[in-house]
């Protein structure tokens, strides 16, 4: 008897580790969000850049997306599978890391494309440091203020996490990368809302923000092609500014409720829309899989936002809600400024859409945060097990 109780025993035993496995916890819905938005952009991407000119290769935008997709997909693995919280212990090194890269990029080592100086050349693939620091900012952010044992933030405390986050955001922002700024703005907002920062607190902060935005343009700092864009979307600046403008809103406006058809959109197969394979994107789903297919694409978004709050709530230890705040709050910024500067409703800025622009450095980052993501979720029933 004593045997067969002990045998029950070590069976239930071995039963409760496996049931608490990390990989039975995995979430497939932000899994399966994930790669069909990452589908979606593969299409987009093939439709907005296969008409070449001479022997060029229409397939070469979309094979570089594919390599980048399959390091994206390793990296998403490796990070799901090394238990989340020990970022916390590297975070200041991830930082670091992250910050002197950010410095480095601004060297001869660096390369310029298109104004800007913001990434390294690697075997015919560019690394853009600043789509890192999203979700080192995010691991930093998350890392501090978990160490703190108040309920709520004092000024102090915002203080500080503030300066964590202007740093690499005033890197950033001289590269000069307006549209990462506003992304690493959004994780220091989203990361000290969900701390428990006062409102009056984050008005300060706000407040703050507009009047650095407001010095940046009196010294300068705002290149004038950028000014031209902000300048476009309340009724002024150039010509070039405002055609583009124009071009994105006929391109979504032309796909009305179904669309033209895949490859048969004019304004994409006649590239009237500036940059469509990158910040631009969207157009391509507006006008040749129109309503329907604009929804479909913004119900995967919901979806993807959906799990990474629920993860953040879910979670049992402070870092780990902190961190899926930070990660929701870039997905959501991202997602919200694309769209927007392609409708009109907001100012164009460089910020890709998540998973689906072309860019091998916002797809492998944004899939670095879903791994994080994922892993939190498998985890969320061994909170504290570490220290």
């Amino acid at each position: 008897m004593a045997v067969t109780a002990g045998r029950r025993g070590a069976t239930m035993r071995i039963s409760t580790l496996s049931d608490r496995a990390p990989i039975r916890h995995l979430d497939p819905v932000l899994l399966l969000a994930t790669f069909l938005l990452t589908l979606i952009g593969a299409l987009a991407i093939f439709s907005a850049t296969h008409q070449v000119v001479g022997d060029a290769d229409p397939w070469a935008f979309v094979k570089k997306q594919i390599v980048a997709w399959v390091v994206a997909v390793v990296l998403l693995g490796a990070v799901s599978l090394v238990d989340y919280r020990l970022a916390k212990v590297y975070a200041p090194i991830l930082y670091g890391a992250t910050l002197l890269m950010l410095l480095l990029v601004r060297t001869p080592l660096g390369t310029s494309a298109k104004g800007a100086q913001r990434g390294f050349y690697v075997g015919g693939f560019q690394f853009t440091p600043s789509e890192l620091s999203k979700v080192t900012l995010a691991i930093m952010l998350a890392a501090f203020l978990s160490e703190l044992r108040t309920p709520e933030l004092s000024l102090r405390d915002l203080i500080r996490a503030s300066v964590l986050a202007l740093i690499p955001m005033i890197l950033v922002f001289i590269q000069p990368d307006i549209g990462t700024t506003i992304v690493l703005a959004a994780i220091l907002g989203g990361t000290v809302v969900v701390a428990g920062a006062r409102a009056r607190y984050l008005a300060v902060l706000a407040a703050s923000g507009v009047l650095l935005i407001a010095l940046a343009f009196q010294l300068g700092v705002i290149k004038d092609y950028q000014l031209q864009r902000f300048e476009s979307f309340v009724g002024g600046g150039s010509p070039e500014a405002v055609y583009n403008q124009q071009q994105s809103e006929i391109a979504v406006g032309a796909g009305g409720m179904t669309g033209t058809g895949y490859l048969k959109g004019t304004q994409t197969r006649l590239n009237y829309v500036p940059e469509q394979q990158t910040d631009f994107i969207f157009t391509v789903i507006g006008e040749e899989f129109g309503f329907v297919g604009a929804v479909v694409l913004l119900f995967l978004y919901a979806l993807l936002l959906w799990r990474a709050i629920r993860i953040a709530m879910l979670s049992k230890d402070k870092f780990g809600t902190y961190l899926a705040a930070g990660i929701a709050s870039m997905f959501a910024i991202q997602m919200f400024v694309n769209i927007g500067m392609t409708v009109g409703i907001m100012p164009i800025t460089g910020i890709p859409l998540p998973f689906v622009s072309y860019g091998g450095s916002s797809l492998i980052t944004n899939y670095i945060a879903v791994g994080l993501l994922l892993n939190i979720h498998m985890r969320r029933l061994t909170a504290g097990a570490m220290g």
